[in-house]
Formats: structure tokens, sequence, C-alpha cells
């Protein structure tokens, strides 16, 4: 593929001097990891005025296990961590650090259908996220993250007008067209009806007196109500009500995730008769043979540690026909969307601010490609890579074409690289911070299927990883997919070959967040970036549906109160050694 030009700074940023020397070690070898460090206490300029730096959605006292309505909470502790660096920053390097970029990241969005035939929800005891009590009301979540970023406009530390919002994925569920038109609504601003099937009439399982959902109109002794959700009766109206998005005030950048690629983010795509039910009447409930339940079950259970293996899991080989237990009105737009048309309804959107495509182009329909270059700031370039396997299942990685394409934009943004075997390679180019985008971690880029029709080489992370530790001006790479905080940092013996690994938790499962990301030249040797968590702007207790929806996000039976992550994966000063020091 023919790569789109990576973006040029209006004035280069300075040459950076060569190092007297390296160690010949590979690339992505793990430094020991060091603990957190001190507490950030000098800025003065920190203005944490809507971010978790101010308070943050914590339970009420109760007793664990029990439904509690969330409170604002202590402030999460804003960190430093210096593991990147060989010698202790200087401490007066906020009166001499410069921003170079403000973004925000969000994740794993999940913008859903709950009426949908094509649900697996009998099988949330297997995977939580088949059901979920709060999963009518993602549209209006998702508004409400938008008007935090609207709210926030700028940097908390630097107060650099933000330049960009790039998602990571996992925007819609199920890959429906609808659930694109919503996510598209959502971002870009206008009305929103998350409805589907017959107009006035709930006909997902939340409405079926089934006593393994929650059945928020009450009168049914559901796993819910034992465990002390109460009656809402009016919210399934409420959440198929119109409502409005004011859409993003900042341009934003869209990635692939695995559910915007495949059914259920799991199964490939054209797998058999499943494509056929998005649109009927018959609401997929199992299998008439429980041989054929189990298998499905299985899959579903085993979908990325058999990807480990390189070999699918058994097909499902005995009698597959679906139960015709339950029947939903059919609706057209519930169709899968396509690669192509995924790419084109984002060429096609109305964005309020900039970045027409979203980062896609002309180009990327042409070849059915998710990954581009975008400039986020002078001298601060964003990489998007589409890290979904067509070949199904949950996890990723990159095909060779991909893999090529990306070691060709990091050299030729580059002055300077190393090889394989650690050897200084210098060359005649403009040096350009970069910040890698995909859904999935390093850790969950296992999948090295082959995709039907597609005999590709595919890269697992770790072999991203290393290639992204050649090159010193790489200084983060970003994603999300597990749902959780984590932050680590990618060491090596070479200090400025380490870059961070930035995972953030989804706006879809508790704690419901995003994370802004602002880039900074310390003028010291050293660069930050400075990552703040943020929620939507919901209070935390009322009646408004996306205060109801991060509330039942936190008492869902399935919930992993782990995801949240420790104090030095959310609000922390990440340091680094900047190239040429």
């Amino acid at each position: 593929m023919a790569h789109p030009h990576v973006p040029a700074p209006s004035s280069p940023l300075r040459r950076r001097t060569l190092l007297a020397g390296s160690a010949l070690t590979l690339a992505g070898t793990t430094a020991a990891t060091l603990p957190a460090q001190r507490a950030f206490a000098e800025d003065a300029g920190l203005d944490p005025t809507g971010t978790t730096l101010a308070e943050r959605a914590v339970p009420e006292a109760g007793p664990e296990g029990s439904y509690r309505r969330l409170t604002a909470g202590d402030p999460s502790p804003f960190l430093v961590r210096e593991d990147a660096l060989e010698n202790p920053p200087r401490k007066a390097r906020t009166d001499t650090r410069v921003p170079l970029a403000a973004l925000v990241q969000f994740t794993d969005q999940h913008l859903l259908d709950a009426q949908s035939p094509m649900r697996f929800e009998y099988l949330h005891d297997v995977t939580g996220s088949a059901f979920r009590p709060q999963e009518s009301l993602t549209t209006q979540g998702s508004v409400s993250l938008v008007e935090r970023v609207n709210a926030l406009g700028k940097g908390p530390h630097t107060r650099r007008p933000l330049d960009c919002v790039v998602t990571t994925g996992d925007n819609t569920d199920n890959h429906e067209t609808v659930e694109l038109d919503w996510f598209l609504t959502v971002m870009d601003g206008g009305e929103i009806t998350a409805s589907t099937g017959a107009d006035g009439t709930w006909e997902g399982v939340q409405t079926s007196g089934d006593p393994n959902y929650w059945n928020p109109a009450g009168g049914v002794d559901d796993r819910y109500e034992q465990a002390g959700f109460a009656p809402i009766p009016d919210l399934l109206d409420r959440a198929t009500a119109s409502h409005r998005s004011p859409g993003l005030d900042v341009p934003w950048f869209s990635v692939f995730g695995n559910h915007d690629d495949s059914v259920s983010g799991t199964l490939p795509s054209d797998w058999g008769f499943l494509t056929e039910i998005y649109t009927g009447s018959w609401k997929f409930t199992g299998f008439t043979s429980d041989a054929a339940n189990r298998q499905l079950e299985s899959r579903v259970r085993t979908a990325a540690t058999s990807s480990i293996e390189g070999t699918r899991t058994p097909e499902i080989t005995t009698s597959a026909d679906p139960r015709h237990d339950h029947e939903v009105t059919p609706d057209e737009r519930r169709a899968p969307f396509t690669i192509e048309e995924y790419l084109r309804a984002h060429l096609d959107s109305a964005p309020r601010a900039g970045a027409p495509g979203h980062g896609y182009t002309e180009q990327n329909v042409a070849e059915r490609t998710g990954y581009y270059t975008f400039g986020i700031a002078e001298g601060v370039v964003g990489i998007a890579l589409d890290s979904t396997n067509r070949a199904g299942f949950t996890e990723g990685s990159l095909g060779h074409a991909q893999y090529r394409w990306l070691e060709r934009v990091l050299t030729e943004g580059s002055s300077r690289s190393y090889d394989a075997l650690g050897r200084l390679v210098t060359r005649r180019a403009e040096d350009t911070y970069f910040l890698v985008f995909s859904h999935h971690t390093p850790g969950t880029m296992n999948n090295l299927l082959l995709a039907p029709g597609e005999p590709e080489l595919r890269h697992a992370g770790w072999d991203v990883a290393n290639l992204l530790g050649r090159f010193p001006n790489v200084l983060a790479w970003v994603n999300g997919h597990t749902h959780t905080n984590a932050v680590e940092l990618r060491g090596h013996d070479v200090p400025e070959r380490r870059y961070w690994t930035i995972n953030t938790a989804s706006h879809v499962d508790f704690p419901q967040q995003a994370r802004v990301i602002e880039v900074v030249d310390n003028r010291d040797g050293t660069l930050s970036l400075l990552s703040t968590i943020i929620e939507s702007a919901a209070p935390y207790q009322g009646d408004s549906l996306a205060t109801l929806y991060r509330e039942l996000s936190f008492n869902d039976i399935h919930a992993d109160p782990s995801q949240e992550g420790e104090a030095q994966d959310r609000n922390v000063e990440l340091l680094l050694t900047a190239p040429g020091r």
C-alpha cells in the first residue's frame, strides 16, 4: 500500500544529536518496572476542573456486593513515573516546559442495539459482555462523555486547547449499520433515537420475564432484583426516546476494533447463516442442540487462547438449528456493515470540527484498509493501526503489508533508528514525535490466523512492540480492548528507546472513563506525557439516563472493580528521555 504522507511540521523540529553509543540489545527487552514515584505537587498551572483530579465516582458506604449508589469521592492522586529515566528529572521543569499537543482518548464505547436478534445474552455467565443491565443506555452515556470533552476544552496541566479526540475501537458493539449511525451521530452531533424493531415496544430480553436478565419494569424475581436492583418502570421508554448529541468541538479520529469488524466481536462476519439473523425476526437464544450450545460456549470462552495456537476451535458439528422461541420485528437497519461501508460512512459524515473522514481516505476504501497517519499538532503525528483479524476471534495482530507500511512511516519520519541488532542507523529526515494508536494491546495481539481469502503473514504484539522500540521518537502506544486502565513502560537498555504503553478503560463498563494526554517538552533533556482520567459530564446521582448508565454499570453482577487500575495507571506524568539527549 502506498501509505498516506506523514504530515510535515510547518517548521522542522530541531535536529537531534547522535548518541555517543548504544547498547546492542534487542528492541523491546523489558526493563525492571519501578514503582510510581512521588506526587507531583509543584504544578501551579493545574486546572483540575472536570477531571478525576478534582473528584471521581465512588460507591456510597454499604456491604460489599450490595447495590450501592455512587457519589463524589476523593480525587484520584497524581503521580510522577520516572521509570524511563536514568537520573531524576529537574524539579523546576514546570517553569520551562513547552506544550506540544493535547488530545483525548475514547475507547470501547460499544454503541449497542440491545433489541437485536443477533445478540448472545444467554451467554452472559460465560462472558459478562453478552448482557449488561445498562446496555439500553449506551448512546446517552457516550453523549455525556462528548459533553465533558466540550466543557473541558483544554489540557488540565498545560491549558493547551485540545487538538483532537482519538477513539481506539469497539465504537459499535455488533457491527450493525444502525449502531454505526448512532456512533457517528454521537461524535458529530445530531438527533438519536436508540431503538430498533417495533415502534414503542421493547423487544429485547429486558421485557422477556426471564429471570436471567434484569427486567427494569419489575414484577420478576430475577437475578438482578435479588442483587438489589430496584424497578425503574419507565427506563426503556426513556431509553428509546429521541435525544441529541452536540457533537465534538474538536476534530476526532477513528480506529477499528474487533467489535467493529466481526459478529459480537468474536465470530467472522461471514460466518454462515448468522449474518441472516441480523435483519430477521428470530431472536437468537441458542441452538436446538445442547451439544451445539456447548460448542458455541466453548468457542466464545476460548476465542482468545485458541488463536495463540494458530488453530481454530472446532466448528459446530452437530445440529445447529437456532431455537425459534422468541421473535422480534425485522429491521433492515440492523444489517451488518462491510469494511467498505464502515469506511464510507466516516467519509460521508459531517463533523463539526475538521478531520473529514476522521482519518480515513478514499484510498482506504479502495484498498479495504483501516490504517493511516494524521497530524495531531506541529511535530506530533498520530499513527492509527488496524489490529483486527478478519479471521474472527477477539484478539488481534497486524498483517504483513500494514507492518511494512508502519516501518516505512517511522523510518521516513525519523533521522535515526536502530536495526534488529541494535545498531544505530542515521539518514536525512526530519524528526517527528509519534503516538501510535490501536485497539488491541501488545499482549492481546496474539491472533495469527489467516483470514479467509487473505493468506497474509500476521505479526504479533511483541513483534510490533520491538519495531516501535527501534525508533527513539515513538513516545507511546495507546490502546483499549481490555476495558482496564494500565500504563506500562516498554523498557530498553538504551534510554531513548523506551516508550509507554497506555491502555484505557472502556466507556461501557465501570469505571466508564476516558483519558487526556498532554505532550510536553520539558526543555531539560526530558519529555513528559501528562495523563489525566476524565468521566462523563453526568452527575453522580439523579435521574438522568447518563447517571443511571454509570450507576448500573458499577452494580452489574459481572462488574470487575480492578478495571479502574491502580493509581499509577490513571493520573500520571510519564517521563521520557528526549531523543538525542
